[in-house]
């Protein structure tokens, strides 16, 4: 079986979010409200991922911190099955309405290009079989809304189920704002991104590239892979996990021991997987994507 390496990460770390509508499709802020909000939070970039909607907002003229909007769509409906999907489309993709079925409109945004993420399969009642059937790049581990709402943002069992078909799944948290008063929260999951530059190109060919990380708080400070081990630096943290498929996985701290900022795993030979996973004191996550135990 080939071996992934984890990607050297030389870059600067960016703030951003995939997974944000506005007053284009079902969201409650304009473009330019949303950026005034995001750029006070520290973000450097957001996806647009209004529904059926594939332009993207013109650059805002004055963003306290040069946040760059990118293209991006969101895409749902039902399969052959029945079963639903909202699917994310992170770049330029056509022009689509809903007439056009959930699997064309995929097949056509992965044509153009388009690097695709599915979208909080708990909330949309998805089973393992639905997300190893649909074609998409990656996945959500968390999606802040949805907890928000029925607590059902949890993606990270449905991430194993890809992962046991495709060991290099990448999986993304989100906050999938709307910002309106029904559905107010923001800030929850965003991914972190480590690119030599803020350009649009750079950000999408680190997602590509996976030299990312995903968290609802806590940060990896550095991630790197030797010897078949992975040593990370992080923020202050309570516990660490390296996660495999099953019961296969190992820890280090507790919530009762003073707090961790740097921790190192033997990586397996015979785990078809394995990513790293942090919790802070308040509880909240950040997630790695895939290691492999040849890096």
């Amino acid at each position: 079986m080939a071996r992934i390496h984890h990607p050297a990460l030389h870059g600067a770390w960016l703030k951003g979010n995939t997974h944000i509508h506005s007053t284009a499709s079902d969201g409650g802020m304009t473009t330019e409200q949303i950026t005034r909000l995001y750029a006070g939070a520290g973000y450097d970039f957001l996806f647009a991922a209004d529904h059926w909607v594939n332009s993207c907002p013109a650059q805002p003229p004055s963003s306290p911190n040069g946040l760059r909007w990118i293209d991006g769509m969101e895409l749902d409906g039902r399969d052959e099955t029945g079963a639903a999907f909202h699917v994310v489309c992170l770049g330029k993709v056509p022009a689509m309405d809903r007439s056009i079925g959930l699997l064309p409109a995929l097949q056509k945004a992965r044509d153009a290009g388009a690097f695709t993420i599915l979208a909080h399969p708990y909330w949309c009642g998805n089973t393992f079989d639905d997300v190893c059937r649909i074609p998409t790049d990656a996945i959500e581990v968390y999606n802040h809304v949805c907890h928000w709402i029925n607590g059902k943002g949890e993606g990270e069992s449905y991430w194993h189920a890809r992962l046991a078909k495709n060991p290099a799944t990448p999986a993304f948290a989100v906050d999938d704002a709307h910002l309106s008063e029904n559905h107010p929260g923001w800030n929850g999951g965003w991914i972190m991104v480590n690119t030599p530059d803020r350009s649009s190109d750079a950000i999408l060919t680190a997602i590509r590239e996976r030299r990312f990380y995903s968290t609802t708080g806590p940060q990896f400070r550095s991630i790197e892979c030797r010897d078949g081990h992975v040593h990370l630096t992080t923020s202050p943290i309570q516990m660490a996990w390296l996660v495999g498929p099953a019961w296969c996985g190992r820890r280090i701290g507790t919530m009762t021991e003073r707090p961790l900022d740097e921790v190192d795993f033997k990586l397996p030979d015979d785990w078809p997987y394995a990513y790293v996973k942090i919790e802070d004191a308040a509880g909240r996550c950040a997630w790695t994507n895939p290691l492999w135990s040849g890096c």
